[in-house]
């Protein structure tokens, strides 16, 4: 069984925030390719499962597919948690 990544504090949330625009993993992927984003099903899957890691262009790209602010992709309290110098998940 595959751990969580550590650096991963917005899969989650992208899950949550494509769930409730009823948007299904596949559509969110072929819009993301229309910007040119070699995203696939299975690496969206990984993100949301907080598998894999999320690059900043990547967290750009799916934060303007959503329609969502970048800062949205993140749990509510995460820059506290940053400041505090501790992750989000400690």
């Amino acid at each position: 069984m595959e751990q969580r990544h550590k650096s991963n504090a917005v899969g989650a949330q992208i899950r949550k925030l494509r769930s409730a625009k009823d948007m299904t993993q596949e559509r969110l992927v072929a819009q993301c390719q229309l910007t040119g984003l070699g995203l696939t099903r299975g690496t969206l899957a990984k993100i949301e499962a907080q598998i894999r890691g999320c690059s900043a262009e990547e967290l750009f790209i799916i934060a303007k597919v959503l329609g969502v602010r970048m800062e949205e992709l993140f749990p509510r309290g995460y820059p506290a948690t940053l400041k505090a110098g501790r992750r989000a998940d400690d």
